[in-house]
């Protein structure tokens, strides 16, 4: 069973938690991710730095554009992760932007994936139709989850389209906008939380952006099975480097 699969089955509020790899420093990924499993957290999402990351607010951009200073690259993050099930068990997700994996080769990175342990991709701006059409086929063959995202705007149908073809949780983005901290969700936000609820989705839904503390993570949870923070743990990085990342973590919850 995959290890998502696993953990979506915990009677528990799943923390998870995107960092960039190759920030603040090239070589701080495995560090990150043994902190943050040390720390408590359910699940992480390893950012693949982009050039042009359309989704993401100013600090995660930051970040990226930072990695790729720093020299991250697709093959120097495999080959940072080749060993990483010798010492972490718990669901790790590639997230990232579609043009490198299609400049490696998707059979050749899911295949990556699988060898180092991947248990899932969350792929922005791949649509879930071309996804369907032309990949699926080899993401199943590797075993690997890919996660698809959902926002307000979101029509019904589409959202029930989404989640006839997921097969782990469904990504739902908490507004409109880029990603970012926010100081709490208003009640336009929480009745979009109480609608998808209510729709009875096969799939989990996990709700990112805007996620930034507890308060932020329990209004997010009261409808969700989990929640995704990134911004303010990069943030965290970004002032505290990688030695108090259960500083962090303990704040949440």
């Amino acid at each position: 069973m995959n290890r998502i699969h696993q953990k979506l089955q915990e009677n528990k509020k799943i923390l998870s938690i995107y960092f960039t790899a190759g920030y603040p420093a090239l070589d701080d990924t495995i560090e990150i991710i043994q902190g943050l499993e040390s720390s408590g957290v359910d699940l992480i999402e390893i950012g693949l730095p982009f050039s042009d990351p359309l989704a993401d607010g100013p600090t995660i951009q930051e970040s990226s554009t930072a990695a790729l200073k720093n020299g991250m690259t697709t093959e120097i993050l495999f080959e940072q992760l080749k060993d990483i099930r010798k010492t972490v068990s718990i669901p790790l997700i590639i997230m990232g932007y579609f043009n490198p994996i299609l400049q490696y080769g998707v059979e050749n990175f899911c295949k990556k994936c699988q060898d180092i342990g991947i248990d899932g991709l969350i792929i922005p701006d791949l649509p879930v139709d071309v996804y369907n059409d032309e990949y699926r086929s080899i993401f199943e063959k590797y075993g690997l989850i890919n996660v698809f995202l959902i926002t307000p705007q979101t029509s019904d149908e589409r959202i029930r389209f989404i989640d006839s073809v997921s097969a782990g949780f469904i990504y739902m983005v908490s507004s409109a906008s880029v990603t970012g901290a926010k100081t709490g969700f208003g009640k336009e936000q929480q009745s979009y939380f109480e609608r998808i609820a209510e729709m009875n989705l096969t799939n989990p839904q996990i709700v990112g952006f805007g996620i930034s503390n507890s308060e932020t993570f329990n209004q997010a949870t009261k409808s969700a099975k989990g929640a995704i923070i990134g911004s303010a743990f990069i943030k965290h990085l970004t002032n505290h480097g990688t030695e108090n990342i259960s500083d962090f973590i303990t704040k949440i919850r």
